[in-house]
């Protein structure tokens, strides 16, 4: 088992941030001077340079046209691959999850990650504790947002998705933002490549009450689990530890409603059945 590392600097981005700070002091601005031309607080622009926040493709446009520099900076931050604009404890996920063949996921709190609606994601962010602040916030559903084109791949990878019906009866960002979530999950699950089931919330017994999990086979059919809680996670690869997750959602697949009796329910909830 991997531990991920508590979130730190990523290095791509205290690259780009030491660009920033470069082309800041060649056009002989002071951060404070930068940040007010720019628009924003003094702290964000020290995030920025200091690499604790990344710098979005709209604003690397702004500061190539503030500093003069002929859009170096939005070229170095188009190259970078997705992983690199995802929250440091995120990535062991993120790393196989671009490539992964197939996707397994349990989710008991909120909608996961690979289905969320701009608006629902942004919800999420908003309610966290403690704040995230809004360049911070607006930076990471981009970045989750980029993570959902691996269902655009030429092969996308095989999904399937287990949501207790709690998720769906919290109204997270309030009752349209959850009717546009409901959408989402329906039109993604579409394909026959994807499909959901909805784990009932009187549903006993029931082989996942001690947190939520995804499970990746990568292209070399290596298969790997994803746990996390709060900022912390872990990345299990142990073959006998793997093998019983993977009995534990099949287990859940059984216990959960049938995809038909799901997309019913959730039809319901839209007011669609």
């Amino acid at each position: 088992m991997h531990d991920a590392a508590r979130p730190k600097k990523v290095g791509s981005w205290y690259a780009v941030g030491a660009l920033v700070a470069h082309f800041r002091r060649k056009a002989r601005l002071t951060q404070e001077q930068f940040a007010e031309r720019a628009s924003l607080s003094v702290d964000t622009v020290r995030s920025i340079e200091q690499g604790r926040l990344a710098l979005q493709p709209d604003r690397a446009e702004q500061f190539d046209e503030l500093l003069g520099t002929g859009g170096a900076l939005a070229v170095v931050v188009a190259k970078l691959p997705v992983r690199d604009r995802i929250v440091q404890f995120a990535q062991g996920l993120i790393d196989h999850e671009q490539e992964a063949v197939s996707v397994l996921s349990y989710q008991s709190l909120a909608v996961p990650g690979l289905l969320q609606t701009p608006e629902y994601c942004r919800a999420v962010f908003d309610y966290r504790y403690p704040a995230l602040g809004s360049e911070a916030a607006e930076q990471w559903v981009q970045a989750r947002m980029d993570r959902q084109l691996i269902w655009q791949r030429e092969k996308p990878p095989v999904g399937h998705f287990i949501l207790e019906e709690s998720i769906l009866r919290r109204p997270i960002g309030g009752p349209e933002v959850m009717r546009e979530q409901f959408r989402r999950i329906l039109n993604y699950t579409q394909p026959v490549h994807m499909s959901f089931q909805i784990m009932p919330m009187d549903q006993t017994p029931h082989a996942a009450l001690d947190g939520p999990m995804v499970l990746l086979e990568t292209p070399e059919h290596e298969r790997l689990v994803y746990l996390e809680v709060q900022r912390a996670s872990f990345l299990v690869d142990d073959p006998d530890e793997v093998s019983d997750y993977y009995h534990k959602y099949g287990m859940l697949r059984s216990q959960a409603l049938s995809c038909d009796e799901s997309e019913r329910r959730l039809k319901g909830l839209l007011g669609e059945s």
